[in-house]
């Protein structure tokens, strides 16, 4: 696979917030691991609608997702979502990201996971035809290589994420 040369500091990023719903927690009371994966896919939706790759899902599925979990996140905690696009490929594009713990209740903002995933482009195909992945159009690829001078993760109130 070939990658683009950029670095990631030129790749997209885009910062999600919430917080932990009901619906996130489990019987203990913090988060169920699985939230995780919500949490980065709101901020994979923010980062194609703010960088205006249109199409996007539905045409890029993951084919591996690895997550380290560091700490619990409470009902009703805020969190913040980094993500990155870390490499860019011919037909797959690697993203990194944290999934943040803001303080709470005396508690710190800490880290509660982080980690990568993969997902390949497979555009809509025609009806009964296998769908095979497909490079990458050259539109999105701009648009998510373009670095943008203003544009920080964590937004406003920088100085964390």
């Amino acid at each position: 696979m070939r990658s683009t040369e950029d670095t990631p500091a030129e790749l997209a990023s885009a910062v999600h917030r919430c917080r932990v719903e009901w619906s996130d927690t489990d019987a203990s009371g913090h988060y169920h691991n699985s939230a995780v994966v919500r949490f980065v896919e709101a901020a994979e939706a923010a980062l194609a609608r703010e960088h205006g790759v249109v199409g996007y899902f539905g045409a890029a599925p993951r084919v591996r997702y690895e997550v380290d979990f560091a700490s619990p996140l409470w009902f009703q905690q805020e969190v913040t979502t980094v993500l990155a696009v870390e490499r860019i490929g011919t037909s797959s594009m690697m993203f990194r990201f944290e999934v943040w713990g803001e303080r709470t209740d005396g508690r710190p903002r800490r880290l509660a996971a982080s980690g990568r995933y993969t997902v390949v482009h497979v555009p809509p195909g025609k009806p009964g035809e296998e769908r095979v992945s497909a490079p990458w159009p050259a539109e999105w690829v701009a648009a998510l290589t373009a670095a943008s001078a203003d544009a920080e993760p964590g937004g406003e109130g920088a100085g964390h994420p």
